[in-house]
């Protein structure tokens, strides 16, 4: 492929999972032909030549990053990440999918500790609103199974998020306040944002009307 050609194709990073089901649904419903067998595939990268698009299958929480470091022009990426992460990226659109909220969670008899500890894969998000909220916690960072943490006695609360609450009722444990609630976003890096401009804004166009439309 020529590099002209090579410049001219569009990356997009999509997080593998449960939002790029939804995300491409929504992309289908705004009138990209996005093959419904790429929903369940192992590829990394996957070629669109109709669309001169090319999808990059990342982690979640990786989406940012390849972004922000511009081998993906556009990123689609959980608020949760966003916030998290507070890469150097446009935030061009809310999509609307993939909804939950950021909470903290607790047994449902948890008392104010002197010493208390909370745990979460957020710790930045975590730090920021309790020091809001003026409170002094020792914030410990875990990659899976949060959900343990006040079970086994590692943490007082954790800071997760919440989508049905099926885990957290299922453990006996409740939601004491919700922080923010989440959406996935449509991100773009800057210097595609100003290169691919026309590209970039067009899909944005089409995935807005979409959204306003009510279709997803």
């Amino acid at each position: 492929m020529s590099n002209n050609g090579q410049k001219d194709i569009l990356k997009v990073a999509m997080p593998k999972g449960r939002i790029y089901k939804q995300a491409s649904k929504l992309f289908r419903e705004a009138g990209l032909p996005i093959p419904s067998d790429f929903d369940d595939t192992r590829k990394l990268i996957i070629e669109l030549p109709d669309m001169n698009m090319e999808f990059i299958m990342a982690k979640p929480v990786d989406v940012p990053t390849y972004v922000e470091y511009g081998v993906a022009d556009i990123g689609i990426v959980g608020k949760d990440v966003l916030m998290e992460e507070n890469k150097d990226v446009y935030e061009l659109l809310d999509l609307g999918i993939a909804k939950c909220r950021m909470s903290v969670i607790g047994m449902p008899d948890w008392k104010p500790t002197i010493h208390p500890r909370v745990a979460t894969k957020y710790p930045n998000v975590a730090s920021a609103y309790f020091r809001e909220q003026g409170q002094q916690v020792e914030v410990i960072k875990l990659n899976g199974s949060i959900e343990l943490a006040p079970l086994i006695g590692l943490a007082d609360r954790i800071v997760d998020m919440v989508e049905t609450g099926q885990t957290l009722r299922e453990n006996g444990l409740v939601e004491q306040a919700s922080i923010f609630e989440i959406t996935s976003r449509l991100i773009a890096n800057r210097v595609s944002y100003r290169m691919k401009n026309e590209r970039i804004q067009n899909l944005c166009d089409m995935l807005q009307a979409t959204i306003a439309a009510g279709a997803h």
